[in-house]
């Protein structure tokens, strides 16, 4: 091994890159997370068309993120338990089968708001196990010494997505109609499916548990008695309000602004315009606590500036910022649990990563919404961005935590 690959650099996310399976999920993952997004534009213009409301579209994010995190410690136990790519072949299968039947209801006439709301929360049972899983498969592909760049791409995948999905909806339903977004949608799955039929990784060995209850309990005491991935846990939840793009920035747009649909469109591509490169720099070399601590306090003062932006240049130079730093801060900390939990509870420590993020979104935007009615857009933003320096500094000492000797 070289100095080099020592001191903890991995080559970046291209030397993850020339691991062929992991290309092609890659571009299949590019492929998948476009189409959610395309479908996405699709079932949001469905219930405004039947004269829906605010209460109905956050009844549709409350069944599509709800069961992470109802389920997401069970799915940490079910994944430490069973193969990953076993499990990820039922996950993806399922995802083309409830698009396709989604699709079949709107081409049929049939659909309408709560058999579209069950099929939500279908889809949403099978991500609180789908997520935690693929992200442990990238680990399989990929080893240890290459898992920086790997996780580091996730966050480029997340990004491209919000991209080319929105636009190759908004395209699909103004020329062809819902139903086509929808089929896309299934479509995509077959990509990362294909990959996971033809690829088979050795993975963990995985032991049998003794009950689901028992094992879910020791994942949960385990991630708790550690401080590092306590804290790490903790960061993440601290910091879900900042990926709901739905929540701060169509207020600061509208309210604070008064820019209107253009100005808020202008804020996503701003903030996608820093992830980028914050994913990219996360990928450069494994990630320490005193790294991540200093990415959280830099996050937390970039929203701090964003939120009392006295000028609109300060709030759209705040906004690729935060796109960077907090993109770097999320993918850093979320390879660091993977490294330093311990192999045979890895599965239960990205469970409970799950239930932190994205699990906590429906708590932590309605609870941000409610800030922002009461006290204005501004003072929940800032909040958002204290939130995120409280827990750096309440887990100082956390960071800089020695690996646990079980580590992977």
């Amino acid at each position: 091994m070289t100095a080099t690959r020592q001191a903890g650099f991995d080559g970046g996310p291209l030397a993850a890159l020339r691991v062929r399976p992991f290309l092609w999920w890659f571009a299949g993952q590019v492929t998948s997370a476009s189409g959610g997004m395309t479908q996405t534009v699709a079932v949001g213009w469905l219930i405004l068309s039947w004269h829906g409301n605010g209460l109905e579209l956050g009844l549709l994010s409350a069944a599509a993120l709800g069961p992470t995190l109802l389920l997401g410690l069970w799915a940490g136990a079910l994944i430490d338990h069973h193969q990953r790519r076993t499990i990820l072949i039922w996950t993806q299968s399922l995802f083309t089968a409830l698009s396709l039947l989604l699709y079949a209801m709107i081409v049929s006439g049939t659909a309408s708001y709560w058999p579209l709301i069950a099929i939500t929360l279908a889809t949403g049972i099978v991500t609180s196990i789908d997520a935690p899983a693929r992200q442990i498969y990238v680990l399989d592909l990929v080893g240890t010494e290459r898992v920086t760049g790997a996780v580091s791409l996730y966050e480029v995948i997340v990004n491209l997505s919000r991209v080319l999905g929105p636009a190759v909806g908004g395209a699909l339903l103004a020329t062809a109609g819902p139903s086509w977004c929808v089929l896309v949608n299934a479509l995509s799955f077959l990509a990362p499916l294909a990959v996971l039929l033809h690829y088979r990784p050795a993975g963990t060995p995985v032991a049998r548990p003794a009950g689901p209850r028992s094992s879910m309990i020791a994942g949960v005491h385990y991630a708790w008695s550690r401080p590092l991935l306590r804290t790490l846990v903790l960061l993440a939840a601290s910091a879900a309000p900042l990926f709901t793009p739905t929540l701060f920035y169509p207020l600061l747009a509208t309210r604070v602004f008064h820019l209107g649909g253009s100005g808020y469109g202008l804020l996503l591509a701003l903030f996608g315009i820093g992830a980028l490169p914050g994913a990219l720099l996360a990928s450069r070399r494994t990630p320490t606590g005193p790294q991540i601590r200093t990415l959280a306090l830099a996050t937390g003062l970039c929203v701090l500036i964003s939120a009392a932006a006295p000028a609109l240049a300060v709030l759209f130079a705040g906004t690729v910022l935060t796109g960077t730093t907090s993109i770097w801060m999320i993918a850093a900390a979320n390879t660091l649990v993977q490294l330093r939990a311990d192999p045979e509870l890895r599965g239960r420590v990205m469970g409970a990563w799950t239930v932190a993020l994205p699990g906590t979104l429906p708590v932590s935007a309605v609870l941000a919404g409610v800030i922002a009615d009461a006290f204005g857009p501004r003072v929940a933003y800032a909040l958002a961005g204290v939130a995120i320096a409280l827990v750096a500094l309440g887990g100082w000492r956390a960071f800089v935590e020695p690996p646990s000797p079980g580590g992977g």
